[in-house]
């Protein structure tokens, strides 16, 4: 749609629940997460709607997809390494579905990964230091490739 709400065009047409769209850094493809499939999984699609295509398969529920500002990668939270469910941490994995990797590795919740605009920090939330309570806080990371 434009930016006053108005010529709004819908991209995906399904009766599943696709949520948590995000646009590339070039602006010529959107990710979000859908449970098309089952499970919650990220997914990309053409900015028009095309091309839509998973990404993840990796079981639990992948969601909060945020492109890494190379655009051909995308952060996402998950909890598919823990058998209850429970514990999400986020990860990052290639366009094609390949290269997954754990960027977090924190008891309870870390998810809605988002980088700066500049590509130096990443902000998630997250209830981990949180002295036992339900509190959910901001965390900022800087962003070492490779490290």
């Amino acid at each position: 749609m434009d930016a006053d709400g108005s010529n709004q065009t819908r991209l995906t047409s399904n009766s599943a629940d696709d949520n948590d769209p995000s646009w590339s850094p070039d602006g010529s493809k959107i990710a979000f997460h859908s449970n098309r499939d089952g499970n919650y999984d990220i997914y990309v699609m053409d900015a028009d709607g095309s091309n839509q295509r998973q990404v993840t398969d990796v079981g639990g529920a992948s969601f909060a997809p945020y492109w890494h500002p190379d655009g051909d990668r995308i952060l996402f939270s998950s909890n598919h390494h823990d058998e209850q469910g429970r514990d999400f941490d986020i990860y990052m994995i290639n366009l094609d579905g390949t290269g997954l990797v754990r960027i977090t590795q924190a008891d309870g919740f870390d998810g809605f990964p988002v980088f700066s605009p500049d590509g130096r920090h990443l902000v998630f939330a997250s209830n981990r230091n949180n002295g036992g309570t339900s509190d959910t806080n901001v965390f900022i990371a800087e962003w070492v490739e490779g490290g």
